[in-house]
């Protein structure tokens, strides 16, 4: 049987850790791309705040390319798609989508969270981990955007669920997502025996 292997993109505050904990709850494995950041600066003996986050991110690009959170996470996406569905929380960067496309091809799916940037303001100012001020997330946008590429994967995802309202209606837009996916999967799995 094979198992599908489903990114988690958008902006910062969208929605993107509250679809993968739905999807982890699931059974899916967890593959958080912010994780190798967290990592990183751990190892550095450094705090995590804003600034060692985006230096760490710079840091590791220029080592790594573009691409780097997906090369680097690569061998354990592998490993986790093997025998279970996989999600993976913030893909970043255009280079990152390429190589897990060249790698997955369409075995890898991508959701793309929409939300209006001053509701995810608000959500980010109110988060008990890692909270922004208004001034910090736009920074952080505009840093993803500019040096990052962010806007790629947003752009070429195959679903899009705009996360404006309440949990709820978040919450059942993703499971007719999630739904419309096994079925594709099924249907190619169809087809593909006939021939």
């Amino acid at each position: 049987m094979k198992h599908n292997i489903i990114a988690i993109v958008g902006m910062c505050g969208s929605g993107k850790s509250v679809a993968s904990d739905i999807l982890e709850q699931k059974g899916y494995k967890k593959v958080y791309f912010g994780g190798v950041t967290m990592e990183k600066l751990k190892e550095a003996g450094l705090e995590v705040t804003p600034e060692n986050e985006k230096m760490m991110q710079v840091k590791l690009r220029e080592e790594h390319g573009m691409g780097a959170y997906a090369k680097l996470l690569l061998p354990r996406i592998k490993e986790y798609s093997i025998t279970n569905d996989t999600v993976l929380d913030g893909l970043y960067s255009w280079d990152e989508l390429k190589i897990l496309k060249d790698e997955f091809g369409d075995d890898i799916k991508v959701i793309a969270i929409i939300a209006d940037k001053d509701i995810r303001y608000d959500r980010l100012s109110k988060r008990e981990v890692r909270p922004f001020t208004k001034e910090e997330a736009i920074r952080r946008d505009i840093n993803e955007i500019e040096r990052v590429a962010k806007g790629g994967p947003i752009a070429f995802a195959d679903y899009y669920i705009i996360n404006n309202s309440d949990l709820k209606t978040y919450k059942m837009r993703l499971e007719e997502i999630l739904e419309e996916v096994k079925e594709n999967e099924k249907s190619k799995r169809f087809v593909f025996k006939l021939f």
